[in-house]
């Protein structure tokens, strides 16, 4: 299936992203380093072949400034209800466009590689749910909808699961898409941890995120 997607991208504010980081680095590096990762994230996805449109849902006037860098509209989230709500307003607003596919992407996988993730936009099908784990194997770090309404987005704990049932429970397929550049999402200070290794050898793979963690004095 040839496809021709809308990327949605649900970003906390960053005074309230992170948390569980809270630990390992300051306020500061925290908000900084969430924009950076949002800027890797709609770099990869402006490179992507199969992407046409990016959506970025977000009550943080930053992101909205990175968003319309990169090309992206914005779709104002004032109530910060949490992820799924966002992803929600943003699938909304992809439908409202004429969008047949919705790629749900998380603002803090840096690491996201194009030329993967198009590779599972071309194994799409309508009636498909592709279901991204993380690198655990029980979260969900992306969904492809084809619809993009297939399912409601409830993400979380175990959502994994959670996922697959609501796909089957609309007669749709439930797909499990391991895609290695989108498994490592930073919520803990060990994600971050594995995150610094990966850009020490290959900076590359996401320059904005490196950056910021490997600059002077950064905790």
């Amino acid at each position: 299936m040839t496809v021709v997607a809308t990327a949605i991208i649900p970003v906390k504010r960053f005074a309230s992203a992170k948390q569980r980081l809270t630990a390992a680095v300051g306020p500061e590096l925290r908000a900084a380093l969430a924009e950076a990762m949002l800027g890797d994230v709609l770099a990869a996805v402006g490179r992507s072949r199969g992407i046409q449109r990016a959506i970025v849902v977000s009550g943080e006037p930053a992101a909205g400034q990175v968003a319309r860098t990169h090309e992206a509209e914005v779709v104002g989230d004032p109530d910060d209800e949490g992820h799924s709500r966002a992803a929600t307003l943003g699938v909304d607003r992809a439908l409202e466009l004429g969008a047949g596919v919705a790629v749900l992407l998380p603002g803090d996988c840096p690491l996201v590689d194009p030329a993967e993730l198009d590779a599972a936009l071309d194994r799409l099908t309508e009636g498909r749910v592709a279901i991204v784990p993380d690198r655990h194997g029980t979260g969900t770090n992306a969904l492809l909808l084809a619809p993009p309404d297939a399912i409601e987005p409830a993400f979380g704990d175990g959502s994994r699961a959670r996922h697959e049932r609501l796909a089957r429970a609309g007669g749709n397929e439930a797909a499990i898409e391991r895609l290695d550049s989108l498994a490592l999402d930073v919520d803990t200070p060990d994600d971050l941890a594995a995150l610094r290794e990966v850009l020490a050898d290959a900076p590359w793979r996401a320059p904005r995120t490196a950056a910021v963690l490997h600059a002077p004095l950064r905790a």
